[in-house]
């Protein structure tokens, strides 16, 4: 999952950068067109074990109300209660169960995803953009991920109508580009750190 960097250097906590990271999504339409969104709300935190990357974890919170396809109308419609059911339920909710490394780098990051009250598995394709240290001696790492779900899964239902078309396709891709800082160091050898120490 991790490249660029000595392994040492790069195990331990990070946090998501939401300035430097995204989370869009996007569905087509039943007439070709693709309607393309994004939520501009989210945290997140990665475990990253560079030692011992199969033991990497990723936890991600999603504001459902953050939603932007870019039509006010719509986006109500699609955050309300009729699809991702703001305000009952604020957020969406991803943790990693799971990471099988794949050849050439890449790694595929097994988890359960919860929308409104229904939690199901998920699995997100992953391509790491490497590492760096800024000029503050701060440790950024960069990720790429993919995933797709089928709406039917969570119990979603989406009214083309009232989405700019008339009607949409049963699957969402999801693409994710994660930026993230470390906040904690930990070698190998050291337990987890605790809320004092972070």
């Amino acid at each position: 999952m991790l490249q660029n960097r000595t392994t040492s250097a790069l195990t331990g906590f990070y946090v998501i950068d939401q300035v430097h990271s995204r989370v869009g999504f996007s569905v087509r339409h039943v007439m070709g067109s693709q309607l393309h969104g994004a939520f501009g709300s989210f945290e997140g935190l990665l475990v990253l074990d560079a030692h011992r990357p199969a033991l990497s974890e990723a936890f991600l919170t999603v504001q459902t109300e953050s939603l932007d396809t870019g039509l006010g109308e719509r986006d109500a419609h699609l955050t309300g209660p009729a699809v991702l059911g703001y305000p009952a339920f604020p957020t969406m909710t991803f943790h990693s169960t799971g990471v099988t490394l794949l050849d050439g780098g890449g790694c595929c990051l097994a988890g359960r995803l919860k929308i409104k009250n229904v939690e199901r598995p998920l699995a997100m394709d992953v391509t790491p953009g490497g590492a760096r240290t800024d000029s503050l001696g701060l440790t950024w790492v960069g990720f790429e991920a993919t995933a797709t779900l089928g709406l039917a899964d969570w119990g979603l239902t989406v009214d083309g109508s009232r989405t700019g078309g008339p009607g949409v396709c049963a699957d969402v891709s999801l693409h994710l580009s994660v930026s993230a800082v470390q906040v904690f160091h930990r070698p190998p050898a050291s337990a987890p750190p605790t809320p004092s120490s972070v």
